[in-house]
């Protein structure tokens, strides 16, 4: 017995959209050929609970539809074209979500400022510490100063010091770009986030 073909709600040959699982997938989400769109003589079928291999355009629908699934033209310049038996809806949806955790990731980095005195108290180093903490955890960079003023440039090796144990107290999150460095009468140092692979390899180390 034949098995029934999905209606369409329009003729093929526009290359836009189609039924998946039942449901019209509109030309504007409509971003590969799919089932009864795809108009070649024979494709490539590849994918899982399929036999890779060529067969004819018609094989392949009846395979998708025993499944109930779309028929999906996923590399249409082969030769033949490539075709792989998917949920569609699934597939678009998986597609953007994928999409937006990458743009996500791709979250542009900026520069925290952190500014401490000669004379900053261990209460204060401590408040500073939790906030720079956190600027680095959202994945910004974090440039930490100490201010100089007036007669005040005479302890600059005490605001090192201070600078060398805020890289120490962040230094499972933050890698110091450099040593402190004193530019007119700020001593600053940078502090980028750390990445997942250089944190699994320091705590291997230790």
């Amino acid at each position: 017995m034949a098995l029934p073909q999905r209606p369409f709600s329009r003729p093929p040959g526009g290359g836009g959209g189609g039924y998946s699982r039942g449901r019209f997938v509109p030309r504007k989400e409509a971003e590969h050929r799919i089932n009864h769109f795809i108009r070649v003589p024979q494709v490539r079928l590849v994918g899982d609970n399929v036999e890779v291999g060529v067969y004819s355009v018609q094989e392949a629908l009846k395979f998708a539809q025993e499944q109930q699934l779309d028929l999906v033209e996923i590399s249409p310049n082969a030769d033949p074209p490539v075709c792989k038996i998917i949920d569609y809806n699934k597939f678009l949806y998986d597609k953007k979500k994928k999409e937006k955790e990458m743009k996500a990731k791709a979250k542009v980095s900026e520069v925290k400022e952190i500014r401490f005195t000669p004379n900053t108290d261990d209460h204060d180093f401590d408040f500073k510490s939790r906030h720079a903490e956190g600027f680095l955890k959202d994945g910004n960079k974090v440039k930490a100063y100490v201010q100089f003023k007036g007669r005040a440039i005479q302890f600059k090796e005490r605001g090192e010091l201070l600078l060398l144990k805020f890289a120490e107290r962040l230094q499972e999150i933050g890698q110091p770009e450099a040593l402190p460095k004193l530019e007119g009468k700020r001593m600053f140092i940078m502090l980028a986030p750390k990445s997942k692979k250089k944190k699994e390899k320091d705590k291997e180390q230790d």
